[in-house]
This record gives C-alpha cells, sequence and structure tokens, in this order.
C-alpha cells in the first residue's frame, strides 16, 4: 500500500496564491493529450515534472517528460522525505517533489499534477485546496480501442491496463471534477473551463490580493 514520505507540513493550511491542479485518468483515457493541449493554452500553467523508475518512451526527454531514475535512486530520494507523495503503478515507481510543488504556488505559479488516484489522496492530504480532476473515457470498449491503437503493449499488458481502468473509475467519486473524454475539443473546454474558473477562488484572490482585500474589507475572520 502507498503511503505519503514524509508527515504533512504544519502549514498544510496556508493559504496559496498559486493553485494545485491533480489531473487522474486510468491508461488510455486520453489524459497526456488533454494535457498538453491545455499548456499550450495556458502558458502560465507549469506541468509537474514527476520521478519515474520506468524507461523512457521513444521520443521522451529527461527532465522534460519525467526525471527518469534507478529503482535504488528513487528509493533514496524517498526515504530522505524529498516526495510529496509515491506510488507503484504497473511495477513502475512514480513520486513528485515536494520542495519543488510548495515553493512554485506560494510564488503564485499555477500547478499541474499527473499522478494516479492513490498519489492525488495523498498530495491533498497537504494541499487540501488542490483541484481534483478526473478524465474518463465514454467506455471501457473505447479505452481499450485507444490503447490498441497507441501501439505500445502487447494483448495481454492491454487486458492488464483494461482491468485496472476499472478499478480506476470507481475511484472517481473523490475527485470535484469528472471530463468524460468523448469528443477531445469539448473536453479541453471542459478541462480549461475549471483551470479558469479555479484560479479566482476565494483563498487564492485573497492571497494574490490581500491589500485589496483588506480596503475593501473581503477578509475573512
Amino acid at each position: 500500500m502507498n503511503k505519503p514520505s514524509a508527515e504533512p507540513s504544519n502549514d498544510r493550511h496556508q493559504a496559496y496564491s498559486g493553485s494545485l491542479f491533480v489531473v487522474v485518468a486510468p491508461s488510455g483515457a486520453g489524459k497526456t493529450s488533454l494535457v498538453r493541449a491545455l499548456l499550450g493554452q495556458h502558458g502560465a500553467l507549469q506541468l509537474s515534472v514527476s520521478f519515474t523508475t520506468r524507461a523512457p518512451r521513444d521520443g521522451e526527454t529527461d527532465g522534460k517528460d519525467y526525471n527518469f531514475v534507478s529503482r535504488e535512486d528513487f528509493i533514496r530520494r524517498r526515504d530522505a522525505g524529498e516526495f510529496l507523495e509515491w506510488a507503484e503503478v504497473h511495477g513502475n515507481l512514480y513520486a513528485t517533489s515536494r520542495e519543488w510543488i510548495a515553493s512554485r504556488i506560494a510564488d503564485g505559479d499555477d500547478i499541474l499534477l499527473e499522478i494516479d488516484w492513490q498519489g492525488a489522496g495523498q498530495v491533498r492530504e497537504q494541499f487540501p485546496d488542490a483541484v481534483g480532476i478526473f478524465i474518463a473515457p465514454p467506455s471501457i470498449e473505447e479505452l481499450r480501442l485507444r490503447l490498441k491503437r497507441r501501439g505500445l503493449d502487447s494483448d495481454d499488458i492491454i487486458e492488464h491496463r483494461v482491468r485496472a481502468a476499472t478499478r480506476e473509475l470507481k475511484e472517481a467519486y473523490r475527485f470535484e471534477y469528472v471530463i468524460i473524454n468523448q469528443d477531445f475539443a469539448s473536453a479541453l473546454q471542459e478541462l480549461s473551463s475549471v483551470v479558469e474558473a479555479s484560479r479566482v477562488r476565494y483563498r487564492q484572490q485573497q492571497a494574490r490580493h490581500h491589500e485589496l482585500f483588506s480596503q475593501l474589507g473581503l477578509i475573512s475572520r
């Protein structure tokens, strides 16, 4: 069972001017394509680069797509408390840098995480204002077809991913937003709308415009 790499910090309820978006989806739901398109639309939104022990795929760059590390190095970093969350998915380890996330959203940057649902729970224990978004396929059969069209896995691995997806879909209730990726353009528009709305939440605006909030008497008590 996965668990946070360290105890939550004492400032877990601190109001950050930046927003943290946690995007979760089963393999093949189209999460990566949606996130890439979203980042192209929102230049100020930054993608957190996860650490992973899996081998790079064709076209992936170390430090851009993932921080690729050995299993030994990953475990050393995890045990040293460097990770905000970590998880094992399909035999590979993934994790998010704790310090990088905290410093960026404290400075007002908007950060997006692509992680699994277990990791999302770990993140939100320490960042309760994180926005949870679940991307779902229109059907299990469509998910299977997308995995086959991707051409990265054998039939056995595809069926393993489909079985895992049916379990992951049961966790969608944990998230504030569920986007069904049937039509890519519509799903992207919905995802973009969530980002825009989340940026003007009370806590983010108060942290970003503290002096104005004081002048207007908008400060919460």
